[in-house]
């Protein structure tokens, strides 16, 4: 049988009963717009996350950018961003009228590097947005230190690394606000759209909560300029759902992460994905690398497995961020890591036959 990349059916079939289950509750409810379902959700997932409070939204990019808006980023702030990741981090920075400002990663674990931040801070810098990419945390200690140091807001960009932990603590509790995104793909994903804001300071909680609702805290009496950004009242019953089984199902990732380092650990030209001793990954994407990426995937396909590029495209060299002026080059980091990587199959439900037969063929 094929091995796909992504599985989206078979979560569904484990959880079947509870998901219909929910399905049901919900339809009886009577109420399908930040109901019940909403209030429990963002109530479960604050307590999993350690942190004090969680505002359900329509998706993660919305998340980042009601996030930044809460922080107070206007017209012509700075953000620093990484220069490898998702362009929707980017997005939610121009969304709030900001500038990103991209730094390189750490070449061996793709996350931002906190040494670089400093020289990128100008007096127009108002946050840092670190990302937790692939489901490991950003070394986020010394980006604290340099926020705190420099009179600057930190954002978590935690959409890839639901249950991941660093030094013990969970992300999506350790910058000022968090930002979360429950795409179908996601460790913890719902069955659409989805994302959710993390926070432990109640004015940040509270300005992202009006502003998701039109800016409204009662019908017709808009304090801000707001949007309609409201975590489906369905998606939040299914996520309720799943939530309960994230831990095991992160746990079951980290055991074919492990099947896949120990087998591939003497194959010639593969870079394996480093973790510091720092992080608890929950592996949302294993990562390799390999100079011959596109004639290795080619191979891959052709024997009947799925695999996927994360990211292709550095945003700064994108069309639409074209009127920045980047050329190649100017951050070659990101540029070989979007040159190199290669998404192996992962995911709660890939069998470890499976995993063994994706490291039999990059062998062969």
């Amino acid at each position: 049988m094929p091995i796909p990349a992504l599985d989206m059916k078979s979560p569904y079939r484990e959880l079947k009963n509870e998901l219909d289950a929910a399905y049901v509750r919900f339809m009886e409810s009577g109420w399908y717009v930040l109901g019940e379902e909403t209030k429990a959700f963002e109530a479960e997932y604050a307590q999993y996350c350690q942190t004090r409070f969680c505002v359900g939204v329509s998706n993660g990019l919305d998340a980042l950018h009601l996030a930044l808006r809460a922080l107070g980023v206007r017209s012509g702030d700075e953000v620093i961003v990484p220069s490898n990741t998702y362009i929707a981090t980017w997005l939610a920075v121009t969304y709030a009228g900001g500038i990103p400002v991209p730094v390189e990663p750490d070449a061996r674990t793709f996350n931002i590097d906190p040494e670089r931040i400093e020289s990128a801070i100008t007096p127009r810098t108002k946050a840092i947005l670190p990302v937790h990419l692939y489901g490991q945390s950003a070394d986020m200690d010394p980006i604290m230190q340099i926020a705190e140091k420099r009179g600057l807001k930190v954002l978590e960009d935690n959409a890839q690394a639901q249950g991941a932990r660093y030094k013990g603590r969970r992300t999506g509790s350790l910058g000022d606000v968090a930002a979360h995104s429950f795409y179908p793909g996601k460790n913890l994903g719902a069955m659409g759209e989805a994302g959710a804001v993390t926070t432990k300071d109640p004015q940040v909680a509270e300005r992202v909560r009006v502003l998701r609702n039109y800016g409204s805290e009662v019908k017709y009496h808009n304090r801000y300029k707001g949007f309609n950004a409201r975590i489906d009242e369905l998606q939040a019953a299914f996520l309720r759902v799943k939530l309960r089984y994230l831990d095991a199902w992160n746990d079951r990732r980290r055991a074919r992460a492990r099947q896949y380092i120990e087998g591939l650990a003497d194959c010639p030209d593969v870079t394996l994905p480093f973790a510091p001793p720092w992080t608890e990954p929950v592996w949302h994407q294993f990562i390799i690398r390999h100079p011959a990426r596109d004639a290795l995937q080619q191979k891959l396909a052709a024997a009947g497995i799925g695999s996927l590029i994360h990211y292709p495209i550095p945003p700064h060299l994108s069309e639409a961020y074209s009127d920045m002026g980047r050329s190649p080059g100017d951050f070659p980091i990101a540029e070989e890591i979007a040159r190199a990587v290669l998404s192996l199959p992962m995911g709660p439900h890939l069998s470890m036959e499976e995993a063994a037969m994706v490291v039999r063929q990059i062998h062969a």
